[in-house]
């Protein structure tokens, strides 16, 4: 221990002796400076690992388990249970088709009903049919004028079908016979107030479809039509009635592409048509008043249209014109404006939409026949200009109610008004006069469909009428209601009524003495009262080739006036089978 404590002593000694001599030694300039020490330097011995490196197989091979199944048997048991067999109804997929069909009936003041259809069958080629009606009543009015008249009517058509195109026409004729009984006089003579309209004309179309549809598909059809009414028993005055000819060619071109938004729908209408009225012989005169009437009127119209669709088709455009050019005694030409938006809301359930439209009417003298069968012969024919502008909302409420409200703001340059006419009558004929008019229309309908078994249809509208020349549009509704309804009860019976009331109508009138005549602008006139009328009609189906119906017509027993001076039947009764074969 003593000697260990000398050994630390001479080395810490040496250790400072040389740590304060470096500075020193440092500083000189220089020689080398040997320190000799004991110390003791031992080499660990080795040792060699006899192991040879190898490989070894991480992956562990799993054992395969064996369960063995365990035999046990358990004993079921089932009972069958009769299944009662199926009710099956065979109905053919396509129904029976006939030939023919035929409606017979008669009922009050003497009223007669007849109508006949025979038309072909299926077929994937040939389609034809005709169609006569006959319809007459033989009573009078109280304290008036014979009111009798019969109407029969000819139809005939036939088309072809061919894979690219298809061709056919028709033919049609007309015989229309009343009595001007707008006075209060049950004795006047039958002869002297009756009138005669007669028609008859044909048409005949060819018609492409080609399967492409980025091909020109067209249309060309041409018609012919001559009316007529009632000839003078005089020889000598054998041209002084209203004679028309009117021959039209109608045609429609049609072309898609998709390359271009524009063409993607385009269609275009030409249409010709020439209209020849007569009254009596030009320039010349039976009467002080009475003068021959000759008009030769052509009129060419173009219509191109195109319509195109946006934002994932829910946005529709259709946009287009019309110029027409009207050849008369003076030659005018004019364009019209055809455009019209819609957009989608919920798949359909709500559209609103809005448009402008306009186009010129080919007027004709069997037209104004048609809309009021009292009106003379002696009228001028004038083309009527027409422009709209109308917007609205349609659409869905539930899966069975649909509506549609619409505002419309309308235009018409020489409409035709009816009056009585007290130059050439004694006022139980109608004559017409021209005017513009400014319409404002607020409509709504709203029907309801459960299949086939229930229909029903509300409709309202509420007009206003702004005339340059008269007071008030003459005997034009201010307001309308419609409602229209039929029930079908397993296909055995089928229930139908009807209801329509007008109001605010006025008729123009000349005799400031009459009953309700006021005065207005210098013009004396008088309102035509409410027009209410109620039908009711029923239809039982005894077989399926065979049924019997019933009418009631007017069940409110209102004498209402249609036209200024010519009240209708009060109420009316008809009933008759119908069969087919």
């Amino acid at each position: 221990m003593e000697a260990m404590n000398k050994q630390m002593v001479l080395f810490f000694s040496a250790v400072t002796s040389v740590f304060f001599s470096m500075p020193l030694a440092f500083g000189q300039g220089g020689g080398d400076v040997n320190i000799v020490t004991d110390s003791d330097r031992s080499i660990t011995p080795a040792s060699r690992i006899y192991l040879r490196p190898k490989m070894i197989d991480t992956a562990i091979t799993s054992p395969v388990l064996v369960y063995p199944l365990l035999v046990l048997k358990e004993e079921t048991s089932f009972e069958v249970e009769g299944i009662e067999p199926a009710n099956i109804r065979h109905r053919p997929q396509l129904s029976q088709l006939y030939n023919g069909y035929a409606k017979i009936g008669g009922g009050s003041r003497l009223r007669g009903l007849g109508e006949v259809y025979y038309n072909s069958t299926r077929s994937r080629k040939y389609n034809w049919g005709a169609h006569a009606l006959h319809h007459s009543e033989w009573g009078e009015i109280s304290e008036y004028a014979p009111s009798m008249y019969d109407k029969t009517s000819v139809k005939a058509f036939g088309k072809v079908e061919e894979s690219r195109f298809s061709y056919g026409g028709g033919a049609h004729y007309l015989n229309q016979g009343l009595h001007y009984y707008g006075f209060q006089n049950p004795d006047a003579d039958r002869d002297s107030i009756k009138q005669r309209y007669q028609s008859f004309g044909f048409n005949a179309f060819y018609d492409s479809h080609k399967k492409d549809s980025a091909m020109l598909n067209y249309r060309i059809g041409v018609e012919y039509d001559n009316f007529s009414d009632r000839k003078p028993e005089a020889d000598s005055l054998s041209d002084w009635r209203g004679r028309e000819n009117f021959i039209g060619i109608k045609t429609s071109w049609q072309y898609n592409t998709s390359s271009n938004v524009l063409l993607s729908n385009l269609r275009a209408d030409l249409d010709i048509g020439y209209n020849g009225y007569k009254y009596g012989i030009g320039d010349t005169s039976i009467a002080l008043l009475d003068t021959g009437i000759v008009s030769k009127n052509t009129v060419i119209q173009l219509r191109p249209v195109t319509s195109f669709y946006g934002m994932n088709e829910k946005l529709q455009f259709k946009v287009g014109g019309e110029f027409a050019l009207d050849v008369h005694e003076e030659t005018k030409a004019s364009l019209y404006p055809i455009a019209e938006v819609r957009y989608s809301l919920f798949d359909d359930i709500f559209i609103p939409y809005a448009g402008v439209e306009g186009g010129l009417k080919q007027q004709r003298f069997a037209h104004l026949a048609a809309e009021n069968e009292f009106i003379g012969s002696n009228n001028q024919i004038k083309n009527e200009s027409r422009y709209k502008f109308h917007f609205g909302i349609k659409g869905t409420l539930t899966s069975r109610i649909s509506f549609n409200a619409n505002v419309a703001f309308m235009n018409w340059r020489n409409h035709a008004l009816f009056i009585n006419d007290t130059i050439y009558s004694s006022g139980n004929q109608f004559r017409v006069e021209y005017d513009t008019v400014a319409v404002t229309t607020i409509s709504g309908s709203i029907s309801y469909q459960q299949d086939e078994k229930l229909k029903i249809d509300l409709i309202g509208r509420f007009n206003t009428y702004a005339a340059n020349n008269n007071p008030y549009a003459w005997n034009l509704p201010q307001l309308e209601l419609i409602t229209r309804g039929t029930y079908n009860i397993a296909d055995k019976l089928i229930a139908k009524v009807d209801f329509s009331l007008e109001t605010g109508r006025n008729a123009r009138v000349f005799d400031p003495t009459l009953e309700g005549a006021k005065l207005e602008d210098g013009m004396y006139f008088k309102k035509l009262g409410v027009l209410a009328d109620v039908n009711i009609g029923a239809e039982f189906r005894y077989t399926p080739r065979l049924s019997i119906f019933a009418n009631f017509n007017n069940i409110a027993a209102q004498n209402y006036q249609r036209w200024n001076g010519y009240p209708v039947n009060a109420f009316q009764f008809m009933a008759g089978l119908t069969f087919r074969f």
